[in-house]
């Protein structure tokens, strides 16, 4: 019976998403982003992390098919020389690196709260309920920023270009885990008082395997939802982050660090170099958002 349900559930996901051509397109650029990300190492012409393979007598080289532009440089290069399309791969892969970690990590810790909080209720759900509430009256770019902060006056300097990446990751996910605490939290309200976990308590199953095997499976399809709609809100955090000179340095350049390089050479003709880079995250951030609305519509029945 439960093998016909999820048969059932998902031919009508592949049935919608193939009738939505918002979905289809929006999932066609995520891949090729992800390809071209996973793929770099292989389809870039230049490593960009690499400093002997540039040279700064090829520095603000204009796109290809510009006036002084160069074949080997189809987008141009940067203030350092690197070779733009390089660049944008590399730092979409870091981009996604720092989104999905966080994404994850906020997911792990926001559903194990919810859920803890939900099933055994009282002071276990006051405590960590309130804790969200407060938590939730601070923007969450604020919170990365102190979290950041103070990581780089507690770390030797020498490391911090090592841990940046998972300070990163961390500042983000610690931000975000109370959405998802609340959401699972008001899921398992509602799903330990159904008939099949009073049966389960009857007959003496422990509580941790009522929420792991029972509750845990019907919270998935929100979570799922928040977390493609939050990888988004993640990436562009990043950006933020690395825009304002808190996130990854210039020597492992991400999207939002190739963005903040270029806007200081905005107004002195060499717009490519912050162009292309915001082009992508754009892309990457709508594409994504696209594809968690078509998600959440098609999970949710009050929407189809």
């Amino acid at each position: 019976m439960t093998g016909n349900l999820s048969d059932r559930r998902g031919s009508f996901l592949w049935y919608t998403f193939l009738h939505d051509p918002m979905a289809g397109v929006a999932s066609g650029v995520i891949i090729l982003f992800l390809l071209g990300a996973i793929l770099a190492v292989w389809i870039a012409p230049q490593n960009p992390f690499d400093p002997a393979s540039l040279n700064l007598m090829n520095s603000f080289y204009p796109p290809v098919w510009m006036e002084g532009g160069e074949v080997s440089h189809l987008l141009g290069t940067d203030d350092q020389g690197r070779d733009l399309f390089s660049a944008i791969l590399y730092g979409t892969r870091i981009s996604l690196m720092v989104g999905m970690g966080a994404v994850l990590f906020s997911v792990i810790l926001g559903v194990s709260i919810g859920l803890a909080a939900g099933y055994a209720g009282g002071w276990t759900e006051a405590l960590f309920m309130r804790a969200a509430d407060v938590q939730l009256t601070v923007p969450a770019i604020l919170i990365a920023l102190m979290i950041d902060g103070f990581a780089r006056v507690s770390l030797p300097l020498a490391v911090h270009e090592d841990v940046v990446l998972y300070v990163l990751i961390f500042s983000i996910g610690i931000a975000d885990w109370p959405q998802y605490a609340r959401v699972v939290r008001s899921t398992t309200l509602r799903e330990k008082e159904a008939g099949y976990v009073a049966a389960a308590r009857i007959i003496g199953v422990a509580p941790a395997i009522i929420v792991l095997r029972h509750i845990l499976p019907n919270v998935i399809n929100p979570v799922l939802v928040l977390a493609t709609l939050g990888l988004a809100l993640a990436v562009i955090a990043e950006a933020t982050l690395s825009f304002l000179g808190v996130g990854m340095p210039a020597t492992t350049p991400s999207l939002g660090t190739l963005i903040r390089i270029g806007n200081d050479y905005l107004f002195s003709g060499e717009w490519w170099i912050i162009l292309f880079p915001s082009l992508t995250l754009v892309l990457l951030a709508l594409s994504v958002n696209i594809l968690g609305d078509w998600l959440r519509a098609a999970l949710s029945p009050r929407l189809r």
